[in-house]
Formats: structure tokens, sequence, C-alpha cells
């Protein structure tokens, strides 16, 4: 089973750009799907973008859509998602996950990495 471990978070302004990463081990993300989710505070978690490990197909939610780029790495057997134009509104936990199927379950979550946005 695939576990996952998230970085490059941090403290930005409004404004500014941030790339997380996503981290696998124990085995390659190589079958699965690859997701990111974030959970602000006082709110449930939601769905950022997510993308086939094999055909990097993306998706992406409506609030990130146009300001966020998924993308991976094979060799590092690492993903990213890159989010600019970043907005008070995205100031949250965000979580990298996997699934069998681009469709979910979602699981292997990690322990997450704090983004706070300024304004």
């Amino acid at each position: 089973q695939v576990q996952t471990r998230e970085s490059g978070g941090g403290l930005v302004q409004a404004g500014g750009s941030l790339r997380l990463s996503c981290a696998a081990s124990g085995r390659t993300f190589g079958g699965y799907a690859m997701g990111w989710f974030r959970q602000a505070p006082g709110k449930s978690r939601e769905f950022v973008a997510k993308m086939t490990w094999s055909s990097g197909t993306a998706y992406y939610a409506d609030s990130v859509r146009g300001r966020a780029t998924i993308s991976r790495d094979f060799a590092k057997n690492a993903g990213y998602l890159q989010i600019d134009s970043l907005k008070p509104e995205d100031t949250a936990v965000y979580y990298c996950a996997a699934a069998p199927s681009i469709t979910g379950p979602w699981g292997s979550w990690g322990q997450g990495t704090q983004v706070t946005v300024s304004s």
C-alpha cells in the first residue's frame, strides 16, 4: 500500500504562489490516482485536484481551476500541486491521498501541510 507525505506549505501573501509536494513510499503511485484535498478551520475536507497517475489526466475543483496545476514526477515517485494567485480563502491544511481509481475511494492520507494566505 502506498503511503504519502506532504510538504511545502507555509505562510504566503495573497497573490503569491506555493508548490506542494507529495512523496510516496511503500510502493509507487503506478496504478493509482493521486489527489489533493484541503480542510479549512471549521469546515469539511474538500477536493482540490486529482490526477490519474498513468495518463496524467487531471481534474480540478472550480475554486482552484485556472490557478492550480497538479503534476507528477515518475522518477521521484512524487506528485505536486502548484497554486498561483493565492487567496485568503485558500488557507487550509492540504492533504495528499491515493486511490485505486480516479473516482476513489481515497485513502493513504498524509499528515497534511498547512497553507496560510495573508491578505
